[in-house]
Parts: C-alpha cells; sequence; structure tokens
C-alpha cells in the first residue's frame, strides 16, 4: 500500500513540476522578442541574484529570442561602477542599487530606456515608481527591493540580538562578519551612533570610522559572498547582510536566524540599467522585459529571496515568501534609511577613511617584517665579513 501511495505522490510532484516549468515558459507577448536572433548581450549581475536551478532565466531567455547572453557578477556597486568607470568592456545590462544609480545619472553613464521596448513595466507597483534616484523614471527599471538584517546562529548566539551592537561584543570574538564593502559597514557604524546614514558631515564619518576600527580587532573576516558558506557552516556567528539572502543561508543552515535592529536598518532597491555604450540597447531592453515576465519575476522571487516590486509576484498563490517576515517586514515597525548618493568630496572622505580600517594593524605588521629583514641582512652581512676576514687571517698567520 505505502508503494502504491509513494508512486501516486510521485507523479502529483512529477505532474506538478511540469506545470510549473510550462508555465514558466510563457510570456505576454512572444512576437516582441523576435528579430535579433544571432545577436549577443553583456549582462553584469550580482553574485547569486537570478533564478538558475529550477527554472534557468538566461537559457530560457536565449532559446526563447536566440539572442545570446554573456553574464558576468560582481559582489558590491562600488566594484560595479569601477569597471564600468574604467572601459575596457562594454556592457548592455546591470543592476545597481538605488544610490549607485543616481551616481550614474549625475554622471551620465546609463541610457534612457525606450518603454516601447518594456511593455511589462505596468506591472511593477507604483510604490516604487518616482523614488529619489529615478524621479521621472528614464533609467531604471525596479529589480528587487531589500533591507540589511542581523544573521545570527542561535546555537552560540542563544538569545535573539535587539541591537547592532552585538557586533561589538568581545564575547563573540572572531565569530563576527562584516560586510568587505564601505557603504554597508559604515551604516551599521552609524546606526549605532545615530547618524544619518547620509551625513556630509566629515567628523561624523570619523566617529564612524573609530567605531569600526574599535570593532576590527573582534572581526573574524571581511565578506561578501563568502558569508553564505560561512554562515552556512557554522564557522562564523554573526554577519549582517541583505534580507532575501538569510532566507537562502537559512534554508541550507535552519540554525540561522535574524533580527531587524532597533537601530534601524538601510533599505533599497536595485534596478535594472543600461549603460552607456551598449552594443544592442534594444536587445538589453528586451531581456528586462523578460525579466519583468510574470513567472520569469515569479522564479527569481522564489530563487533570491527578495521582495519583489513586480505585483504580479505576491498576487500568485504559489509564492513560498509572501508572509517572510524577514522578506516582508512591517514598515511601519521598524526604522528605515535609504542610502543617496553623496558628493564628491564625501565620497573621497569615506574611500580614504576605509582604506584606514581596512589597513589598521597591517602597516604596522609589515613594518616589523621589513625590520626583520633588513635586520637579519645586516646580521648576515657582519658574519659573512668576519668569515672573510678569519679566513684571511689564517691563510697568512704562519
Amino acid at each position: 500500500m505505502k508503494k502504491i501511495v509513494s508512486c501516486v505522490l510521485a507523479v502529483v510532484v512529477l505532474l506538478s513540476c511540469l506545470t510549473m516549468f510550462a508555465s514558466a515558459a510563457t510570456v505576454e507577448d512572444e512576437s516582441i522578442y523576435k528579430g535579433l536572433e544571432g545577436t549577443s548581450l553583456n549582462v553584469y549581475n550580482w553574485g547569486e541574484y537570478i533564478s538558475k536551478d529550477d527554472y534557468d532565466v538566461i537559457k530560457e531567455f536565449e532559446e526563447l529570442t536566440g539572442i545570446k547572453v554573456r553574464y558576468t557578477m560582481y559582489d558590491s556597486n562600488e566594484n560595479m561602477y569601477n569597471k564600468l568607470k574604467g572601459g575596457g568592456v562594454s556592457y548592455d545590462v546591470i543592476i545597481p542599487s538605488d544610490y549607485m544609480i543616481e551616481r550614474l545619472i549625475k554622471e551620465d553613464m546609463l541610457e534612457k530606456l525606450d518603454f516601447s521596448n518594456i511593455p511589462n513595466y505596468k506591472f511593477i507597483s507604483d510604490d516604487y515608481k518616482n523614488l529619489f534616484f529615478d524621479p521621472e523614471n528614464q533609467y531604471s527599471v525596479p529589480y528587487n527591493v531589500g533591507t540589511v538584517v542581523l544573521i545570527y546562529n542561535k546555537k552560540v548566539v542563544t538569545e535573539k540580538p535587539t541591537s547592532w551592537k552585538i557586533l561589538w561584543d568581545e564575547k563573540y570574538k572572531d565569530q563576527i562578519l562584516m560586510f568587505d564593502n564601505p557603504r554597508d559597514s559604515f551604516a551599521i557604524a552609524q546606526a549605532v551612533l545615530g547618524q544619518d546614514f547620509n551625513t556630509t558631515d566629515k567628523a561624523d564619518w570619523e566617529a564612524a570610522a573609530n567605531k569600526l576600527m574599535e570593532q576590527k580587532p573582534l572581526v573574524q573576516s571581511y565578506v561578501m559572498d563568502q558569508v553564505f558558506s560561512k554562515m552556512e557552516s557554522g564557522e562564523a556567528a554573526l554577519a549582517p547582510y541583505y534580507a532575501g539572502d538569510y532566507e537562502t543561508m537559512v534554508a541550507n543552515n535552519p540554525d540561522l536566524d535574524f533580527c531587524i535592529p532597533e537601530e534601524g536598518v538601510n533599505i533599497f532597491v536595485d534596478g535594472m540599467c543600461i549603460p552607456k555604450g551598449s552594443k544592442n540597447k534594444k536587445a538589453a531592453e528586451l531581456f528586462i522585459n523578460f525579466m519583468l515576465e510574470k513567472e520569469v519575476a515569479l522564479a527569481n522571487a522564489e530563487a533570491i529571496g527578495y521582495a519583489s516590486p513586480n505585483v504580479t509576484v505576491k498576487e500568485n498563490s504559489d509564492y513560498s515568501l509572501k508572509d517572510s517576515e524577514a522578506v516582508y517586514p512591517d514598515f511601519t515597525q521598524i526604522k528605515t534609511q535609504y542610502f543617496h548618493n553623496l558628493p564628491e568630496e564625501t565620497l573621497t572622505l569615506m574611500t580614504n577613511l576605509w582604506g584606514d580600517v581596512k589597513n589598521k594593524g597591517s602597516i604596522s605588521i609589515y613594518l616589523y617584517i621589513g625590520f626583520g629583514v633588513v635586520g637579519a641582512a645586516v646580521i648576515s652581512f657582519f658574519v659573512v665579513k668576519a668569515v672573510k676576514k678569519k679566513k684571511t687571517s689564517d691563510k697568512y698567520d704562519v
């Protein structure tokens, strides 16, 4: 009897999977994707930020359109910006965060979008249109929405944290991870200090840098995508990271939990954009449109765990994360701040101070090593000289 029930269940599961796949393969209007067969597209995205396994978005787009996608990844807005600014590689689609979109617009590094090629823009919630970084909705299409949360291992941190201050608790020395990018790391120190995340006051940034320097002896490692392996394996116990990625980690390690610290967190909107210099703008716009297809948006939301600005996602009864408190927190009950683009002098100050934080302690170590090498060389010189002198003396001593 059990075997019969198992077979029936297997058939039901298989039919469900086939139905889901068939649904995922449908698009609003196939005709819009025709005519660019044989062309290529360079997509530059965050790591772990697109559906690949249950539904391979890139493969489906290629099969639908005949467009070949070259897909590469970055791990921070700043690294993406530096790559774009340095030139040498031409990208067609990028997915930066709000403040970076604001900066790219200001520096004339983005193309205006032709929304006749992006009819699925109608699925974007009005809550995520006309935002500060693109007030006229000319340069970007919202992709995901999220917050930073504090992730912790319940086996090590037995009481649910309420504050970012736990990242300065000596009890957890060498079990703490921190962001390996300045904007997110400074924001945590700024939250502890009660600062505005977008302050331009030099004294505020210096105070936040000092706070991070105070923390550094407790930090096991500064990480970006390395956070997954470290938190999932239990190698570390505390890490600030993005809420969507928490859902990925807890699926692999049920000992993990999260909190939204009382001092407040960064809220962000990541958007799909086309950088200046794109070799195939229409194909890029069609890719953006494809990412907004109902079932594609659902597959991405399920795979990467972020809140979707696409209204069709949360309306879908099959969406497993619609009730997740990490993905969809009650924003009336938490403190949030957006990052804004900062003036050039503030950006330079932040970069320099971040260098100080990362290098604190390293310089003195290198100096000690250098002194040691020089000292050893000096000693060797005098030893060799003394030996030569002795050999010469022995040679003529009759």
